[in-house]
């Protein structure tokens, strides 16, 4: 379906439901407030443009978060009511009772995130990394693969210098010289690609069975009252998403979708597209099954979750594992999406 008519849906489902949209949003909460990170990805400029509130009519509190691990702390306090966040902390929330729900793969990670390694750090193969420090932010997607990189090398988090360290303070150690070593996204890993090498990324380390991906989660309460703004912002998404994949060839850094990309996330407008370039943004119907949404404790998103949770729990980060991730999984607003 084209961005046209999908609008066009957008608005007539919202005007079929009349204003007791707005009334029974407005009975539970003043402001409806999303949380998201500084990844580039389509869907900042559905947030750039304030698509979401021209469709809706609603408030909306946008909060920039530095990781998914302060995501999750917010959504645990109910300070925020949809989030973005990276299946690590999705699986370590879920493993924690966190009552939320997945409703929409954002990216594939793919090549966005990797372990760079500095020049002059002595850092050629992984071995190497014995002895050294590294930085990345804990409970992060990087953070499950640099554990599961240091396991397939034959290493441990033990046998090297392992900081907590959010984005900016990663910039900041590496600047100063007091990492060898990041396991981070863009913007940062950009910039610190132009310092050192990339010894090994989430794509890699995804094909050696332990994928990982950034998603959209939902207080599971404000998505069953209010279905209707779940899939209206997965269907600005999905349009956004769509867009990009439509014009990338064409796209350049003065386009609209770019510059917005650029302001939201703080990076510059020349860089976007590379950094896009990394990332798999799933298509709707794609979502709509096994491979990431839909069916149960055998689709991909749930089965991810659960090897994430397992790993997670081998190295103490959560208490015990579910048996089953899929009830998790919610792929009712995505199906709803479609119909607009």
């Amino acid at each position: 379906m084209n961005k046209n008519a999908r609008t066009k849906g957008v608005k007539a489902l919202l005007a079929g439901l009349g204003t007791g949209v707005l009334l029974s949003t407005s009975a539970l909460a003043d402001t409806l407030t999303i949380g998201y990170q500084g990844m580039m990805n389509p869907w900042k400029s559905v947030i750039d443009s304030e698509a979401l509130e021209q469709a809706t009519g609603l408030e909306i509190e946008w909060r920039r978060f530095d990781s998914g691990a302060k995501v999750i702390t917010a959504m645990a306090s109910g300070d925020i009511d949809i989030a973005s966040a990276g299946s690590s902390p999705i699986a370590a929330a879920l493993s924690r009772g966190v009552d939320v729900e997945l409703v929409w793969i954002l990216e594939n990670i793919n090549e966005a995130e990797a372990l760079v390694v500095k020049d002059g750090s002595g850092i050629v193969a992984p071995q190497d990394l014995k002895g050294k420090t590294l930085g990345v932010p804990f409970v992060s997607t990087t953070h499950f693969h640099t554990l599961f990189a240091l396991e397939q090398f034959g290493l441990s988090d033990k046998d090297l210098k392992v900081l907590n360290m959010q984005p900016n303070a990663i910039s900041a150690a590496w600047t100063r010289g007091d990492i060898d070593a990041a396991f981070i996204w863009d913007p940062v890993l950009g910039k610190l690609k132009q310092e050192g090498k990339v010894l090994v990324s989430s794509g890699e380390l995804s094909r050696w069975g332990k994928a990982t991906f950034d998603g959209l989660l939902v207080n599971r309460e404000y998505g069953s009252e209010h279905p209707e703004v779940i899939a209206t912002m997965i269907s600005l998404i999905s349009d956004a998403d769509e867009s990009y994949r439509s014009n990338r060839d064409s796209l350049t850094a003065d386009a609209p979708m770019v510059q917005s990309i650029a302001k939201m996330t703080g990076g510059q407008a020349e860089n976007v597209l590379d950094v896009l370039a990394l990332y798999e943004f799933v298509p709707l119907e794609e979502q709509l099954s096994c491979d990431w949404l839909e069916c149960g404790a055998e689709g991909g998103a749930a089965r991810a979750l659960y090897f994430t949770a397992e790993f997670l729990k081998a190295q103490g980060k959560v208490p015990a594992v579910k048996e089953d991730y899929s009830v998790y999984v919610n792929p009712s607003y995505a199906r709803m999406a479609q119909e607009l």
